[in-house]
């Protein structure tokens, strides 16, 4: 068995030095180790080549994590791919306690673990980041063992870091790859379609940390939601059967996240284009929600904002 450790970066020189340091101090060292530059302007080469001259480096134009990941995927010889972004880092025993786990559930094709969040000086910010959605217990009692339902389980919540990940190289193949079309989210359609085949689990063991900083993605709101309805469409496309047999109404889930999507629009008083949306998720599913917003973005800017301003006056007799 071999295994590939793929690092996408993009403007990481501040960091990436620490993730491969992380992976060179693996208990269980990995095979091969390929960066994937996505456009950087940095100095992310110097620092990489000056590391260690058995990495491969290899530059792009800037095209997106998902490009990245792809790339990393195609350029490997590994048998199993452990990903790491390149402002996160491995702790010293990661592959040595999932192959540890893989002896143990040979059929698992996809390992995932917790993770500690920290910030850009490596000062723990949250221990257990499955803790923190309150998600440990469950995984616990499994010890490591597949995870029943695991995809209706994951779109209640993504609970697998891309860093936390060691997957079966071909069936990366089998399911697509990353989805280079979708900026957010486009783990959780991959994660999904390989739940839906194959034997995944979550080890509740802090297996990596990520670091959060200042130049982490930019969280645009307005992409997340509308990237989210586009996963959820191709999940329904792709694994409706299977979603289905594990009791998931996607319909609803496609409601919901269009009823959300219209709702932003509506706090940004762009009310075309939430009716647009709530219009859609009424197309999904018959929501008392959506229709009660449909209703309100039909009326006058002038009524909506008197009804926002009682609203927060409510808010606040509340409050005290």
């Amino acid at each position: 068995m071999k295994i590939t450790a793929v690092i996408p970066s993009y403007n990481n020189a501040d960091f990436i030095a620490d993730a491969i340091n992380s992976i060179l101090r693996q208990t269980q060292p990995v095979d091969e180790i390929i960066v994937i530059d996505d456009g950087s302007t940095d100095n992310t080469e110097q620092i990489v080549q000056a590391l260690s001259a058995d990495i491969i480096y290899f530059k792009q134009e800037n095209r997106g994590p998902s490009a990245a990941r792809n790339q990393g995927i195609k350029l490997a010889k590994g048998d199993w791919i452990a990903f790491l972004d390149a402002d996160d880092q491995w702790v010293q025993n990661k592959i040595e306690t999932q192959l540890g786990n893989l002896e143990r559930y040979p059929e698992l094709r996809l390992l995932t673990a917790d993770m500690t969040e920290i910030d850009k000086h490596g000062q723990v910010l949250t221990k257990s980041a499955l803790a923190k959605h309150n998600l440990f217990d469950g995984f616990q009692r499994l010890n490591g063992g597949p995870i029943p339902n695991a995809l209706t389980a994951l779109l209640e919540k993504n609970f697998i870091p891309p860093s936390t990940v060691l997957v079966f190289r071909e069936i990366l193949f089998e399911t697509g790859l990353f989805n280079e079309n979708i900026r957010f989210g486009e783990d959780l359609e991959l994660w999904a379609k390989i739940a839906a085949k194959y034997p995944i689990n979550c080890l509740p063991e802090s297996l990596a940390l990520r670091r959060l900083h200042g130049n982490n993605a930019t969280q645009n709101i307005l992409r997340m939601l509308e990237d989210l309805v586009k996963v959820l469409r191709s999940l329904k496309s792709n694994v409706r059967n299977e979603l289905a047999n594990q009791g998931c109404n996607i319909d609803m889930l496609i409601a919901n996240s269009l009823t959300n999507l219209g709702y932003w629009y509506f706090s940004q008083a762009r009310y075309k284009e939430a009716r647009t949306a709530f219009l859609s998720s009424l197309n999904e599913r018959i929501t008392t929600r959506a229709i009660l917003y449909l209703f309100s973005s039909c009326l006058p800017h002038t009524v909506i904002l008197g009804i926002k301003a009682v609203k927060q006056l409510i808010s606040k007799s509340t409050a005290k």
